[in-house]
């Protein structure tokens, strides 16, 4: 917030998660275009009075004002923010796509810097939710998502050209990825692991995902890109997404 305190008037954000905090109130992780990722306390808002408890929920676009001084804010005013032309905001994500909009959450909070403004990722993550609401393919959301994300936060996946001699990738060729360095060209074929083809990489750099080699493709880069850049950290929603199918195919069987 900075020294001395400062109030910031009905600037755009999203809850990204919230907790009890005392008897009536809240502690919010909330993601603003103009502040970036930080916290809020929300005062009452879990008592009998409160009008602002229904806003105060992840994945809705919301106006709010805080004020306060060191690394939390205290919330003093929400609102619903209203949608633009075009835009899904007011609509409710389709219950099949809720993991998938909580990983959206999971990824901004561990991959951004506290206080630290990201407009670009604001937007691409309030588009990525729209994009969930359209009833778009899921996976295709989140490959974009995570390609995009990862370019913004200086983690990008260079998928045109090889990492040593910089030459452009080849449809036919087959090539090694390894987080820090990039794409190396190997001989031999397909072969098991972190090699793949030339032509599923190139899709994948225009976001082409309506072919499922390429998306099956983006979705073993893109883990390993993001697990380098998470530094060990375990993603929550990756194990509850991995508990779902279990079941599933339990009760299959």
């Amino acid at each position: 917030m900075g020294k001395g305190g400062r109030r910031v008037d009905l600037a755009p954000l999203y809850v990204l998660h919230h907790r009890p905090w005392r008897d009536t109130s809240r502690m919010l992780d909330v993601f603003t275009r103009d502040h970036g990722r930080l916290t809020l306390f929300a005062r009452g808002v879990r008592g009998p009075k409160s009008r602002s408890a229904s806003l105060l929920q992840p994945f809705r676009l919301l106006l709010a004002s805080w004020s306060g001084s060191g690394d939390a804010g205290q919330l003093t005013q929400v609102e619903a923010a209203g949608a633009r032309e075009g835009d899904e905001a007011l609509k409710p994500l389709p219950a099949a796509a809720l993991l998938s909009a909580w990983y959206l959450n999971e990824l901004v909070l561990k991959l951004t810097t506290r206080h630290d403004p990201q407009p670009l990722v604001f937007d691409l993550y309030h588009e990525s939710l729209n994009r969930l609401r359209a009833d778009e393919e899921i996976a295709a959301v989140l490959r974009r998502f995570e390609r995009q994300l990862l370019d913004l936060l200086g983690y990008g996946v260079e998928f045109r050209s090889e990492a040593r001699e910089g030459q452009a990738l080849k449809d036919d060729a087959y090539y090694h990825f390894h987080p820090e360095l990039g794409f190396t060209e190997v001989s031999g074929g397909a072969q098991q692991g972190t090699v793949f083809r030339g032509h599923e990489l190139l899709g994948i750099a225009e976001d082409r995902y309506d072919d499922a080699a390429v998306l099956e493709t983006a979705r073993s880069v893109l883990r390993v890109a993001l697990d380098h850049a998470l530094e060990g950290r375990d993603l929550r929603t990756r194990d509850v997404a991995r508990a779902v199918i279990g079941r599933r195919r339990n009760k299959e069987t």
